[in-house]
């Protein structure tokens, strides 16, 4: 297991180094400058900024230099948050994108395995065919379809809960950005849930334990329960992804002072080290937690052996 976690390690440098290649043009390919909304400067100020910032220097320059900063750690100074550096900034809207993130993912883990089970034992019923039709939905509306829905019922028409993030002080605030982030998740978890459920339900170990006189929940909670999640658990990697960056935009949405919205102002205003820093901080975050994944899929399934 040690030796396929640091395969994994030494195989994700060249992914990251391709996602930062290609964010690192990409961002640079886009018309326009991070300084070019501010007043008019005279010739010889604009050319001292440009190399103040190495904007001057050849594109491959550049990017080598940037290179060379991650490898030490450093993501380099915002163009548009004077005196932060980019870390500076991450350190401190990430906390808040990381709880709403994770109560996110709770929910829908809970929801979605619940709800996936009792539709396997129901097969069939009028209670699965209703949860495989609210998995559909979930899974077909996106997230900026929802958020407003959600507000203009929840928040407007019956005010339970805030609209915004500034319309109030407490946890209540959570409850429409966390719903409307975990919505998709619940409904692709339900599903898988339910799918492999009902494969396990009709394997020779669950029958024997049911023809012993064990109960169904009995059963399901000792028996099936854990090698019916093992689709699940494949299929964290890429949930946690679809939330993380599907927060960029419930953050925007909401209001929330996250990672998501420093990430759109930025793009807006073309502060490239910031756009960069962020890429590159999600994807080693999706990185290192699809390890994680795959870790716990061999520690939950004996059979599987990593050589």
């Amino acid at each position: 297991m040690l030796r396929y976690t640091l395969l994994r390690v030494l195989g994700a440098i060249p992914t990251l180094l391709l996602v930062i290649v290609l964010a690192f043009l990409m961002v640079h390919a886009a018309p326009g400058g991070p300084f070019d909304d501010e007043r008019v400067l005279p010739a010889d100020v604009e050319a001292n900024i440009a190399r103040a910032y190495h904007l001057d220097e050849p594109l491959p320059k550049q990017l080598l230099r940037y290179l060379g900063g991650l490898v030490q750690g450093d993501l380099g100074p915002s163009y548009r948050y004077r005196d932060y550096t980019v870390s500076e900034l991450i350190g401190a809207a990430f906390p808040l994108s990381l709880r709403l993130g994770a109560m996110a993912m709770a929910l829908a883990i809970v929801v979605g395995v619940s709800a996936g089970t009792v539709a396997a034992l129901q097969q069939g019923t009028y209670l699965d065919r209703t949860v495989m039709a609210f998995s559909m939905t979930g899974i077909s509306i996106p997230v900026f379809v929802v958020a407003p829905i959600l507000v203009l019922f929840f928040a407007v028409k019956l005010q339970w809960l805030p609209a915004g993030w500034s319309s109030s002080t407490g946890a209540s605030r959570m409850v429409l950005p966390v719903i409307t982030l975990a919505l998709p998740q619940i409904a692709y978890i339900a599903r898988l849930t339910r799918a492999s459920m009902i494969d396990v339900l009709g394997r020779d170990f669950v029958r024997t334990a049911r023809a012993q006189g064990l109960g169904t929940l009995t059963v399901v909670r000792l028996h099936a329960l854990k090698p019916a999640m093992l689709p699940v658990i494949s299929y964290m990697g890429p949930a946690i992804a679809a939330i993380l960056t599907g927060s960029v935009v419930v953050e925007e949405l909401f209001g929330i002072p996250g990672l998501g919205q420093f990430f759109i102002r930025a793009a807006l205003n073309r502060d490239y080290t910031l756009v960069l820093g962020i890429v590159v901080f999600y994807a080693a975050l999706i990185v290192l937690l699809n390890l994680i994944v795959d870790v716990l899929y061999g520690a939950i399934d004996p059979r599987v052996r990593y050589r």
